[in-house]
This record gives C-alpha cells, sequence and structure tokens, in this order.
C-alpha cells in the first residue's frame, strides 16, 4: 500500500518526539498533526491504558476534519465509530480484539482503502498485519501528567 506516501513528502520521514505535559498538550499537538495528513491515511496508536490516545485522536479529528471533539469516543464495546465531517474518520479501538482473524472476520481491514483516515487504537493487537504505509504513534506515561509522543513514518 503507498496510501500515505505524500505524507512523507510533506512531513519528515525521521521519527519526531515530543513532550505533553497536559491532556490540552496532547490535544493541542494531535490537532496540528490532523491538519498535516493527507486522506487515506492510516494512523497506529501504541501506548498504556490512560496513555492519552483517545485525546491525541480527538485533537486530530478537529485538525484533518473538523469534527467536534465531543463526538470522539473510543469505542472500546463496538469496535469501530465513523465521523463525519470534510473527510471520514474511521476510529478503531480494539482493546477487546481477540486475534487478528476476528479483526479480517468482521471486514475491518476494508476500511483501509475507503476516503478518510483510519486512526487504531491497540494497534499492537495486529500489528503483524499492519500495512507497511501505516503512520506509528506511540504514547507513553513518563509521569502523572507526563507523556512523550513520539511518531514514525514508515
Amino acid at each position: 500500500m503507498g496510501r500515505n506516501r505524500r505524507l512523507k513528502q510533506t512531513m519528515s520521514s525521521h521519527p519526531t518526539q515530543r513532550d505533553s505535559y497536559s491532556a490540552a498538550d496532547t490535544f493541542s499537538y494531535g490537532i496540528a498533526f490532523g491538519e498535516q495528513l493527507p486522506p487515506h491515511s492510516i494512523v497506529c496508536f501504541f501506548g498504556d491504558l490512560a496513555a492519552g490516545k483517545t485525546t491525541f485522536i480527538k485533537g486530530l479529528a478537529v485538525g484533518a476534519a473538523g469534527i467536534n471533539p465531543d463526538d470522539v469516543q473510543s469505542p472500546t464495546f463496538t469496535y469501530l465509530n465513523i465521523y463525519e465531517g470534510r473527510q471520514k474518520i474511521y476510529h478503531f479501538d480494539l482493546y477487546r480484539l481477540r486475534d487478528i482473524d476476528e479483526f479480517l472476520s468482521m471486514g475491518f481491514d476494508e476500511y483501509w482503502e475507503r476516503d478518510g483516515i483510519c486512526c487504531i487504537e491497540w494497534s499492537e493487537k495486529i500489528s503483524s498485519y499492519l500495512p507497511l504505509s501505516c503512520i506509528q504513534v506511540q504514547i507513553r506515561h513518563l509521569g502523572e501528567n507526563h507523556r512523550m509522543i513520539m511518531i514514525t513514518y514508515t
């Protein structure tokens, strides 16, 4: 899949790292990131519970599609929420997913080919199946309100 070639041309292909000291910082960084994302991007999120993945995605949805952040909720029990804006955002939460076969049996990989941006929380659940062209966002706790956000363009 060569879906993110334009992104590599407009954004650095080297990993970028940023510290966040609040949910507001994480949200703002998500907005700035989202403003630069082209359609068809697949953004894979990695991090522990309460790391800030959904907060970052709320910002991304604002920046990329003009979506009200109050409408962005992690689909923990439904696996997928779809948000309509300037472009669609497909928001996956795979925390409760058993395995890759379950992901495939629900046809979720087909969303990678649709118009819009895919955001996948708990991407480690399907890491061996992720497209080579995905963008990886790792969020790590470094303290009570301190997070390290690293973005890698593959």
